[in-house]
């Protein structure tokens, strides 16, 4: 059986889980649902979720212990949420968030305006510094790299977007 899979999830206080086709878990930061895969027996056990594989093969080990991970996901996104900090680097690069709208001015002719999906909020702190949250790690993920990929950060200066813990290797420069 899959060593992540084995491992059962304890429910914290406020979280709802159930278990039917789909499994939807619901918190304080909202709800999140999941397809059921049919390789994979889900039970809800006084506050623990355990997943077992529903016969032996291979494919159901595996699927056990990824959705294992995708609702342990679900859960802490939903009692905790997840956020994802990234930085400007560059003369004159700004953002400011508008209510779910982020506005980008990043060394382009014109300002980038980027819509937020429903159940991500974007904040800046300061006008270099964007952190965008929400409950569902995979859509947090994705819409700040999508932000990130309005500018990648130059291998020559490092300037543009980057995520906050990224390191930019900086190239040297064509000597004569």
């Amino acid at each position: 059986m899959s060593r992540i899979g084995k491992l059962p999830i304890v429910l914290p206080q406020g979280v709802d889980v159930a278990i039917a086709d789909q499994i939807k878990v619901k918190g304080a930061l909202g709800s999140l649902d999941l397809k059921s895969s049919s390789l994979v027996q889900v039970k809800n056990a006084d506050g623990k979720l355990e997943f077992t594989p529903a016969n032996e093969s291979s494919e159901a080990n595996a699927m056990s212990g990824t959705m294992r991970a995708l609702v342990a996901n679900m859960v802490h996104g939903v009692s905790k949420g997840f956020e994802r900090k990234l930085t400007l680097v560059g003369v004159g690069f700004r953002a400011q968030a508008q209510g779910d709208k982020l506005n980008l001015s990043v060394g382009f002719s014109h300002p980038v305006v980027k819509q937020m999906p429903a159940g991500l909020k974007v904040e800046t702190p300061t006008p270099t510094e964007i952190i965008i949250k929400g409950a569902d790690a995979q859509k947090v993920g994705q819409v700040a790299a999508e932000v990130r990929a309005i500018r990648p950060p130059e291998p020559y200066k490092g300037k543009g977007i980057r995520y906050a813990d990224e390191t930019v290797i900086i190239k040297e420069t064509k000597k004569k």
